[in-house]
């Protein structure tokens, strides 16, 4: 059982999907409390939620495929174990109903261990990154605090070198540790530090996301809807899908569908009236997820 996080301690979770790396006094600025309440807030939720760096999709990614994978029973959980083992495997679901796991893949070969197990597979390629989990807002923060800590956009280009890619690797570990760590991580002064980093953030090189069950927000069932949407409205109805709260990714892909939505609801009413709310989509699978093993590059739960 999860239990659901206390109201001010999801406004703090919900301040770091914004800007993963603010500081506990710039959140207790935004936030209107004292940085001792914002860092009592951190302390609980470090063993509860993870703050990583992940690729931003607009920067260009390799490619990326969505797997779906039917194994036969009793063998799913070994599966999809083994397959979150590989660090280009980024997201790894089980459906509910115990024989189906979905996966997000980056490289051309997705690796599927043991073989034999295997009784049906869909190998989809991601044709556009419409929204991802980084993207994903819980809606407990004002449209004021949004803004107030949303970072600036990135200001131009650079293409790191491989002290830059050792600081991002650290980053996609734990995308909060703080100047002094890194630099004594990386062997550098920390004014070093800091001058890479700015580059690396003017650059949009730091994107943060939180990774977190999303019943700590009081939402019980994360769905994935396979859409067969018109080719000449897809960039509309995946762009409209984007923008909507409940969703936390959006991927148009080859196949048998051609548009896929993850949905976190709160209940099976709240999906339920979601699915009927879809406009413009003449065809629908909704599968319901049985459990994460993997999120944003992370075995869940954190």
């Amino acid at each position: 059982m999860v239990e659901e996080l206390g109201d001010f301690d999801q406004r703090v979770a919900s301040a770091l999907q914004v800007d993963g790396r603010a500081a506990p006094g710039r959140l207790a600025e935004v936030l209107g409390v004292s940085p001792r309440t914002v860092t009592r807030s951190l302390t609980r939720l470090a063993d509860r939620i993870r703050v990583v760096r992940v690729p931003d999709p607009r920067h260009g990614l390799p490619a990326v495929t969505l797997l779906r994978v039917r194994v036969l029973r009793g063998r799913v959980e070994r599966f999809a174990d083994a397959l979150s083992q590989h660090p280009e495997t980024l997201f790894v679901d089980i459906l509910e109903g115990g024989e189906e796991i979905s996966a997000v893949v980056v490289g051309p070969k997705p690796h599927l261990p043991t073989a034999g197990a295997i009784t049906n597979v869909q190998v989809l390629s991601v044709l556009h990154v419409f929204s991802d989990a980084a993207d994903w807002r819980t809606g407990r923060l004002s449209k004021a605090e949004v803004e107030a800590l949303t970072p600036p956009p990135a200001t131009g280009a650079h293409a790191p070198d491989e002290q830059d890619r050792r600081l991002l690797e650290l980053l996609t570990k734990d995308a909060r540790t703080g100047p002094s760590a890194l630099s004594v991580a990386l062997g550098v002064p920390e004014s070093t530090l800091r001058r890479r980093m700015d580059r690396l953030t003017s650059a949009g090189l730091v994107r943060t996301c939180v990774v977190a069950d999303p019943r700590l927000f009081g939402l019980q069932v994360d769905a994935n809807l396979w859409l067969t949407v018109p080719p000449g409205r897809l960039a509309e109805i995946g762009g409209r899908l984007a923008r909507d709260p409940m969703v936390h990714g959006v991927l148009a892909t080859t196949g048998p569908t051609n548009l896929m939505a993850a949905v976190f609801c709160r209940d099976l009413p709240a999906l339920y009236d979601f699915v009927t709310r879809l406009d413009g989509v003449p065809a629908a699978e909704v599968t319901v997820v049985g459990g994460a093993v993997k999120r944003a590059g992370h075995r869940h739960p954190v």
